[in-house]
């Protein structure tokens, strides 16, 4: 297996630089250790395989088929802990992300329990929000000192702002198909009612927040009847399923002319991400059934399509009510 390993990174070395030497860098050994282990005198260990391929850009399931059909390796996203992991898990986001552009034929699949991450991230005060939800959910400090949504927006840095609204845009050039479902609002709804009636959202923000989520999904209903991203550079389509019989997971599929890769929610926005082709091919069929029996919300009639943006656009006037009637707490 050594051996193999061995000749599939000489294949990936710079031309420019000593094989022995680059090992040797990578390992930070000496040049007679290098030199033992390219020519198998010494085993590598898992550690220094691990780095190699990182090096190198090496799938270790492509190269050794790791173990059996029903084992894999995965890699884990940034731990969005605090401000500076939400910035790296955005930057990691749009590394993964920025390929697909220049790609042809290249398209995401993304299964949407909730509204995709995405469309929320542009210059709006819902784009904050989400930031602070997703850091209050993570982060024990905020909990404990009982930081506010208000609190929040006075400090968030600008750095972070910039880092979420530059993915934003991306995602707008790349080709989509989102399946959702008749509760893919539900979440982000509940989210907004739980922190105004905790007292972390004011009531003039919580209905801005609405006012974001509206235009959300208003901004979707014309990108779905056209099948293309209003706003993209390079004309690439969007594609709106309703599936009404099952759940999604915000599984997020890849799919290029080279390779599948998909990323399944881990915890709170982190994600296992999969290069494993066979369970990437299994993956990839499963959502092409989903989408098979689903309705692409372009070709259905103006009735159906309609019917189910008036029920979203009906949950947020429902949510405003709630909180315009200022009464957040009942004895239910």
């Amino acid at each position: 297996m050594q051996t193999i390993f061995i000749k599939y990174l000489k294949e990936k070395a710079k031309d420019n630089t000593s094989f022995i030497d680059e090992i040797a860098d990578v390992l930070d050994i000496g040049y007679d250790a290098a030199y033992r282990r390219i020519n198998l005198k010494t085993n590598l260990t898992l550690e220094e395989t691990v780095k190699l391929a990182k090096h190198f850009k090496i799938s270790l399931n492509k190269l050794f088929e790791v173990g059996s059909e029903s084992t894999i390796v995965t890699e884990l996203s940034p731990r969005p802990d605090d401000e500076k992991g939400l910035e790296d898990w955005l930057n990691s986001s749009y590394q993964n992300l920025y390929p697909l552009t220049k790609i042809k034929n290249a398209s995401i699949i993304y299964a949407a329990k909730d509204i995709p991450v995405f469309h929320t991230l542009k210059d709006t005060i819902l784009s904050r929000y989400k930031m602070y939800v997703w850091l209050k959910d993570n982060n024990v400090e905020m909990t404990k000192n009982k930081t506010t949504f208000e609190d929040f927006i006075k400090t968030v840095p600008e750095s972070l702002l910039q880092s979420a609204f530059k993915t934003a845009e991306l995602y707008e050039n790349i080709n989509i198909s989102e399946i959702w479902t008749n509760t893919t609002i539900n979440g982000t709804l509940q989210q907004v009612i739980y922190y105004f009636e905790s007292g972390f959202v004011t009531k003039e923000s919580a209905l801005k927040i609405c006012d974001d989520i509206e235009g959300v999904i208003k901004h979707i209903e014309e990108q779905a009847i056209i099948e293309s991203h209003a706003d993209s550079k390079n004309k690439a389509f969007y594609k709106l399923y309703l599936n009404e019989i099952h759940s999604m997971s915000n599984t997020i599929m890849v799919v290029t002319p080279f390779q599948k890769v998909f990323f399944t929610p881990f915890t709170v926005l982190s994600y296992f991400k999969i290069e494993h082709q066979a369970t990437c091919d299994l993956m990839y069929e499963y959502y092409q059934k989903f989408m098979n029996n689903s309705k692409l919300l372009a070709n259905t009639g103006e009735k159906d399509r309609t019917l189910f943006f008036n029920r979203m656009h009906h949950k947020i006037n429902k949510l405003r009510d709630k909180i315009n009637a200022n009464n957040p707490f009942s004895f239910e």
